[in-house]
Order: C-alpha cells, then sequence, then structure tokens
C-alpha cells in the first residue's frame, strides 16, 4: 500500500457522452499522486474504445482500465475497483460527474487534519454539459450513524476513505438498490464518524437523472434500505423517511 497514492474508482456503463471530460477533470487535479481504475462494466456504447483511445492519447499510465466478461452492476464493479486499489486512500468518482482541480488536495488536507477515516464534501448540481446550475449543497462538520439515517447529503463522488483505518472488506458495497449509502450506513453503524468538508469540489450532473420515474425509484431505494437493510420495524422506518424525505426537497430547491 502506498502511503500518499490516492486510488480513485469509476464505474463506467453507458458512459460514452461523459468519460473524456471526467477523465479530464482527474488529469487536472492539482494533487497528481493518483491512480485511476476504470471499471468498463460491459456496456453497449462505445466507452471502453474512447477510454483506451484516451489512454493511448495521453500516454498517461496513472489510468488502468479493467474489464470483466459480463456485467456487474455498480456496487461489484466498485468492490472489483477497490479490491485492485494500491493506494493508502480511495476516491470515488461516478463517470458523469466532475471534480474541480483542488478536490483531491483538499480533502486529502482536510482528511490528514482531521485524521479521519471517513470524508466527504460539498457540491453543486451542475446541467447535462457539466454547468454548475448555482444550487449547492453543503454539508455538516460531521454525521454519526443516527444522523446519516435521516440525512443522506453524503454524495458518492464527494466521498475519500482511509484504507488503514477501513479495510478493503469493510469498503465492499453490498449487493442492494442505493449500495453507496447502504456502505455508508453500515460503516457509519459501526462507530465510525464521517468529516465534512463544506466546500464546493464536486460537480454531480444530473442529466435524465430529474424525471419523476427516477424519483420514484429513489424513494422506493431508500425505503428498501430501511426495511431490509437495516431492519427497522414500519413506524422506524416511516419516522426516519420523512425526515430523509424533507432534506432530499430542500437540496434540489
Amino acid at each position: 500500500m502506498e502511503q500518499d497514492l490516492i486510488s480513485i474508482v469509476v464505474p463506467v456503463y453507458r458512459a460514452e457522452n461523459y468519460i473524456e471530460e471526467t477523465l479530464d477533470c482527474v488529469r487536472a487535479q492539482t494533487y497528481t499522486n493518483w491512480e485511476l481504475l476504470l471499471i468498463e462494466d460491459c456496456g453497449p456504447d462505445r466507452s471502453r474504445q474512447l477510454i483506451e483511445e484516451y489512454i493511448r492519447r495521453t500516454g498517461d499510465r496513472r489510468i488502468r482500465l479493467l474489464t470483466h466478461p459480463t456485467n456487474l452492476g455498480a456496487a461489484r464493479a466498485r468492490n472489483l475497483g477497490v479490491n485492485e486499489a494500491k493506494g493508502r486512500y480511495l476516491a470515488y468518482l461516478d463517470a458523469d460527474d466532475l471534480w474541480v482541480p483542488e478536490k483531491l488536495e483538499r480533502e486529502l488536507a482536510f482528511m490528514k487534519e482531521q485524521k479521519a477515516a471517513f470524508v466527504f464534501t460539498g457540491y453543486e448540481f451542475a446541467d447535462e454539459n457539466g454547468i454548475g446550475t448555482g444550487k449547492i449543497v453543503h454539508v455538516p462538520t460531521t454525521i454519526n450513524y443516527k444522523e446519516a439515517l435521516k440525512n443522506t447529503t453524503i454524495f458518492t463522488s464527494t466521498v475519500m476513505f482511509d484504507m488503514e483505518q477501513l479495510s478493503k472488506e469493510e469498503l465492499q458495497m453490498p449487493q442492494i438498490k442505493s449500495e453507496d449509502t447502504a456502505l455508508w450506513w453500515r460503516i457509519l453503524r459501526g462507530g465510525t464518524v464521517a468529516c465534512g468538508l463544506d466546500e464546493n469540489l464536486v460537480k454531480y450532473r444530473r442529466a435524465g437523472k430529474s424525471l419523476s420515474s427516477n424519483k420514484i425509484e429513489a424513494l422506493r431505494r431508500i425505503w428498501n434500505l430501511y426495511r431490509k437493510a437495516e431492519g427497522m420495524s414500519v413506524p422506524n422506518s416511516a419516522w426516519h423517511f420523512c425526515f430523509w424525505a424533507v432534506r432530499a426537497v430542500k437540496r434540489r430547491i
């Protein structure tokens, strides 16, 4: 495990419209000691070819393309990346999201300052073209398990872990919808407290993610997390769900 190396895990599926811009934002980071693990998940588009061409064109040996003969899904694709990671630190990035150039530098410095195992940052919603909408999500200084159940403000592309404090086994995402949130809750349930850096360092692209059907699906996923992943009763699930829903709406208006 290389001490100051940050391993960045990116599952890639149907990402041909965005992947090159996402790769550019990683290569533009002011912190340069990173490896980028791209897990191409048997998508039907040209994502794999575009990544291969990008690696040839740039000659950047920090970028590694991982493939699998069958479709894994986001959770198992991320887990494959985690298992292949060589760095002490782990960061997630979705294939259509963007980081500001100082993201890794600022977040790693914050993590070391806090001696934290789990950190996350603020972010801004962006349109299909990656242009910020001005709607910025601010994050709390810390968040524990009970607080996280009512506030799913931790966004995947903002997260960083210290793999000397949390093992690769502990960072395996479960095979369940909203696997990222399920992982945060599981880690926090074990007593870890996540530290929030309230700086806008990420752009969350919402291309095609604002449809009513997707919103209904998000509601179902969170409800299932309460009932199945956390084993809560119906009344307890409903109590937490109401808090979650109010905060989710506030983040988007």
